[in-house]
């Protein structure tokens, strides 16, 4: 997706969030959500990292933590990025049990890539590698920063219009209450829409850029099958409460409930994998590690593969 196109999403957002301002208040109103708007961005800017860290009660680790797989972890993804030619990264661990992961930070230099505990206790470390590779090329094509914005934006409009549902917005206009009320239901599925238009090229190129950063597409297409099966029977409860954040994840976290996805941000997990496996074929790679076929059927349960060498994972 081209700069043009992100900017013009963003200012749907923006002006979704206005509008709203106005049905609430008239032109007052407006004037406050076009102020409130202006904040939320530049907050969203300077602290996007802080903001979702501390929402997700993400923990900073490093090679110095008490535990084998954890400093492994944090080995891993500081190699891949100066591999990739990016700044040190602050490396988290997020407490839940459901399998995920998110990159966060308004730019390289500020950036966080944050695994759940979940994700470790789950997953192979070639496959952790594969995933984590994919949060550092959200950093390295600078995804972090409109992605956290639009979080934050989608996520407010969302309590705007709850806001505006519960007083019933200026009545006194045309189309009254019914018009006011219709709007108002209307307005958290256009931000989710945007969302969507925003986020999902994105995982595409973040999937193909972070293949080639761990040098495993294999690894990667493995990780997400299994992500995607236990995702879906592993809630978390934190994104349910801010549903609006979800799209920062690798794996869409609300999979749990089948409503919540009816317009997930992200891709079908099965075209993905199909496009990392195609991306295998054409570049001749082959796994790290030999492990079973991934089946690139979406929503399948997949065992854990003892086979495969897990370096500190046993």
């Amino acid at each position: 997706m081209n700069h043009a196109k992100t900017f013009i999403l963003l200012a749907a957002l923006t002006a979704l969030f206005v509008g709203i301002g106005y049905l609430i208040g008239g032109a007052v109103g407006m004037v406050i959500a076009l102020g409130l708007a202006a904040a939320l961005n530049l907050v969203s800017y300077w602290n996007a990292d802080k903001i979702v860290m501390r929402l997700y009660k993400a923990q900073p680790v490093d090679e110095t933590h008490p535990n084998a797989v954890v400093r492994a972890y944090v080995a891993d993804v500081l190699a891949m990025a100066e591999g990739a030619g990016l700044p040190r990264p602050v490396v988290a661990i997020i407490p839940s049990d459901q399998p995920n992961a998110f990159a966060t930070g308004r730019n390289p230099e500020n950036a966080a890539v944050c695994a759940t505990s979940g994700l470790l206790d789950l997953l192979t470390r070639d496959e952790v590698r594969g995933v984590m590779a994919h949060e550092l090329a959200h950093v390295k094509n600078r995804d972090t920063l409109v992605m956290t914005v639009t979080a934050t934006v989608a996520g407010a409009i969302s309590a705007l219009a709850n806001f505006a549902l519960f007083f019933g917005g200026d009545r006194e206009r045309t189309g009254g209450l019914i018009g006011t009320i219709a709007l108002m239901l209307l307005a958290p599925l256009a931000a989710g829409l945007v969302q969507m238009a925003i986020s999902r090229t994105r995982e595409y190129e973040a999937d193909r850029i972070g293949a080639g950063i761990a040098g495993d597409p294999h690894a990667l297409a493995a990780a997400l099958e299994k992500i995607e099966a236990y995702a879906r029977r592993i809630h978390n409860p934190v994104a349910e409460r801010n549903p609006a954040s979800g799209q920062l994840f690798i794996i869409n976290p609300l999979a749990g409930k089948g409503a919540d996805s009816l317009f997930s941000t992200h891709p079908a997990t099965g075209n993905r994998i199909k496009a990392l496996m195609a991306l295998a074929v054409s570049t001749g790679a082959t796994p790290l590690h030999p492990r079973p076929p991934v089946s690139a059927a979406p929503g399948t349960t997949v065992p854990a593969t003892p086979s495969a060498p897990r370096g500190p994972w046993g």
